[in-house]
């Protein structure tokens, strides 16, 4: 009798720790350089909880903002190094690891938001996302809209050729310095943690970025320019590590694809929303908006800036202008 107790209580403790570690939490980093006031942060943090809900608690997910692990290089390094699992970041930095999926930064490539949003549901989207994964093993779950990318200056911009010898912030990104070295800025990649003073104290005299986030790092208290250059219709990448998302079962990937993809529509819907208002709103601060010939900057870009100088491929650049 005592001997068939010690049994059943010991096949007893074995299915409970079985159970447990089921049910293990796992914690997980997820890390981003925006602000909190952000819909890149609120949506993140909105996944998280909604992984943890679920995959009943099995994932806890803590999100790291505005440059809390690092900037935007230091968590792309984190996600090879296992010391971040999830990040939200721009195919630019994608393009470092694997050059062609960098050809969606390059300028007037997308018509308006609509067009990219068709572009991430594509054959050419799915396989230089594969490309990059095939590189680096890291894995694209969701895009999202990040804004339209517009200049703001001290000085009024009508065309390309008024930028000649601008001083302009730029990320030190080929596809980004393409359109104002087209235009003959003088560019410097200083810190996006840096760009107010260096526009407060004269460092620089323009940079460019979209409206949503001229208002969240509050540019336009030290721009009183802003010029619609609309150069990059600008998205970003919610990409899950090697290790992390091997790690995974087949049903927890589902779960964090479903999410992640709802967050990022929940992000891109927001940014639309915002963007629609703001030109009126940044009037109202008394600031000149101007909208320019697109067509001007297109084709200075397009003479000055080849595909080739990239390393990207100009049939991508043909398929992705070809979806409508």
């Amino acid at each position: 009798m005592k001997l068939r107790l010690k049994t059943l209580l010991g096949a007893a403790a074995i299915i409970a720790a079985t159970t447990l570690s089921a049910h293990a939490e796992t914690a997980l980093k997820w890390a981003h350089v925006y602000e909190t006031s952000e819909p890149f942060h609120t949506d993140s943090v909105w996944a998280a909880q909604e992984i943890a809900k679920r995959t009943e608690g099995r994932y806890k997910i803590d999100v790291f903002p505005a440059s809390q692990l690092g900037k935007e290089a230091d968590i792309n390094q984190g996600l090879k190094l296992g010391t971040v699992d999830i990040i939200i970041s721009g195919s630019s930095f994608a393009a470092r690891d694997y050059k062609p999926i960098g050809v969606t930064y390059y300028p007037y490539i997308f018509r308006n938001p609509s067009h990219l949003l068709a572009y991430t549901k594509s054959d050419i989207f799915k396989r230089l996302s594969k490309g990059y994964e095939d590189k680096t093993g890291n894995h694209i779950v969701a895009v999202s809209y990040y804004g339209t990318r517009h200049t703001t200056a001290n000085k009024p911009i009508g065309k390309c050729a008024d930028m000649a010898g601008l001083k302009m912030r730029v990320p030190d990104v080929p596809a980004y310095l393409a359109m104002p070295r087209a235009c003959g800025a003088n560019t410097a990649p200083i810190a996006f943690a840096e760009v107010y003073l260096a526009l407060q104290n004269g460092t620089v005299e323009a940079q460019e970025n979209p409206l949503t986030t001229i208002e969240a790092k509050k540019f336009y208290e030290v721009q009183k320019n802003i010029v619609l250059t609309g150069h990059i219709v600008d998205h970003l990448n919610t990409v899950i590590s090697k290790s992390r998302w091997a790690s995974l079962s087949d049903e927890d990937k589902k779960i964090f694809t479903e999410v992640m993809l709802e967050a990022a529509a929940r992000t891109t819907k927001t940014i639309e929303q915002k963007e629609k208002a703001l030109v009126e709103e940044f009037k109202k601060k008394g600031l000149s908006v101007t909208e320019v010939d697109t067509a001007d900057f297109e084709k200075n870009v397009l003479e000055k800036a080849k595909f080739e100088d990239f390393g990207y491929e100009k049939a991508d650049w043909e398929a992705i202008r070809a979806i409508r």
